[in-house]
């Protein structure tokens, strides 16, 4: 509990942090519901701390005063906004925290990306490029992957072997000085496989917002999709019905064909069972924005350079956007309204970030490979605690059981 603690705290001190010392000219935003400050240098800390994470505080927060509320990060106001007719509402066309971005850069003290409004929009759009052509040029080497994935974990011999214990944290070390010279290799050649950094290359960016950019998509990317993997299979062992429409549909595509990335575009069940695991496990309960200009939403006026907490978790909890929120049904990606709805909070669609879209490839290969050849069953009697950090993960080690099916 402490180490979650100290985690809830780290993660706020990062984000918020990170968001204010980059604007440091935030202004308060007079008239919001909320609560005062619980110390006077430290303001709502110690209640986030004592709710035991940030999503926490936030759901008790939108419980007690509604949709748009307040709280206080040392002496400086944040707003967090818990429904989806509000997010609707909240306008902010220019720049945008994300917040794998504004944490991972605070914590490996990156200073650059601020920039201005069609800066970011062509980065956006080299992600969006780079994801595309990686999957392309790399799906083999992906599914080979999968063959791999593991070793040294499941067996236990990485911690039981100090030498390879050391070959794995030297190479965490160097991971920066690997990119800068994959960076240098790329530069002004010719491969036949395309790599993320190609296209980032190909950007014209200077090399420190290549690099930065490189190890902020290689570091979100992999909790996302470790994450993701790991709530997708959790929810499928709850529910045979899910598993049998998905093994129907994995199988009349595929049939005893190879995997393709055609054939996984055919999958549309499938992408709406990772849809509701994202809505489900609230697989990233917190979003950061930064009002470039001033707002308003209802009758509450925010002025620009507010920090605004976008309270996913919460959102994606809401009954009145959710029917029956707390079950697992992917069914309920069959309405076009919810498909919509799920976009706006850029979950998928346009605004879909492009760590997410890795990340659905990825589980989506996974799931094909597992569903044709094992049923995937739960443990009786196991209770997944939840623990909500920059990705919503189990408290504890989650087991399944497995059985053949053929």
């Amino acid at each position: 509990m402490l180490d979650f603690a100290i985690f809830a705290v780290t993660f706020l001190l990062a984000l918020v942090g990170a968001v204010l010392y980059l604007y440091p000219a935030s202004r308060q935003a007079a008239g919001i519901p909320g609560i005062t400050p619980t110390e006077e240098k430290d303001g709502n800390l110690p209640d986030i701390v004592n709710s035991g994470s940030l999503h926490e505080f936030l759901v008790n927060l939108h419980e007690r005063y509604g949709p748009v509320v307040s709280f206080w990060f040392g002496r400086r106001l944040v707003v967090s906004l818990g429904t989806v007719d509000v997010l609707k509402q909240h306008i902010n066309p220019n720049k945008t925290s994300d917040p794998f971005e504004t944490m991972l850069k605070s914590l490996l003290r990156y200073q650059s990306g601020g920039g201005n409004v069609s800066e970011n929009h062509m980065r956006k759009k080299l992600y969006e490029n780079g994801v595309t052509n990686s999957l392309q040029s790399n799906f083999a080497l992906l599914l080979k992957v999968w063959s791999e994935i593991g070793k040294g974990f499941l067996d236990g011999s990485l911690d039981k072997s100090t030498t390879r214990k050391k070959q794995y944290e030297d190479a965490l070390m160097q991971l920066e000085s690997i990119l800068k010279k994959i960076i240098k290799e790329r530069k002004g050649m010719n491969f036949n496989q395309h790599v993320f950094i190609d296209s980032l290359v190909q950007g014209n960016l200077n090399d420190q917002q290549i690099l930065e950019d490189s190890m902020i998509f290689s570091l979100a990317s992999c909790i996302i999709t470790a994450k993701l993997c790991t709530w997708a299979i959790c929810f499928l062992t709850t529910s045979e019905e899910v598993q049998k429409k998905l093994y129907e549909e994995i199988d009349q595509v595929f049939g005893k064909g190879p995997i393709t990335p055609e054939k996984i575009e055919q999958l549309r069940y499938c992408r709406q069972v990772l849809c509701e695991t994202v809505r489900a496990a609230k697989l990233t309960p917190v979003s950061a924005r930064l009002q470039d200009i001033e707002g308003k939403i209802d009758k509450f006026i925010i002025p620009r350079e507010t920090l605004v907490l976008y309270a996913l978790g919460v959102v994606l909890q809401d009954p009145s956007t959710w029917p029956s929120a707390h079950k697992f049904d992917p069914d309920r990606f069959d309405d076009e309204l919810v498909v919509k709805t799920f976009s706006l909070l850029g979950f998928s669609g346009p605004q879909e970030c492009p760590e997410l879209r890795f990340a659905y490839m990825v589980t989506t290969v996974l799931l094909s490979v597992l569903m044709r050849r094992l049923h995937l069953l739960s443990v009786e009697g196991q209770v997944i605690e939840t623990k909500y950090e920059l990705v919503t993960s189990s408290k504890e080690e989650a087991w399944i059981t497995v059985s053949k099916r053929y």
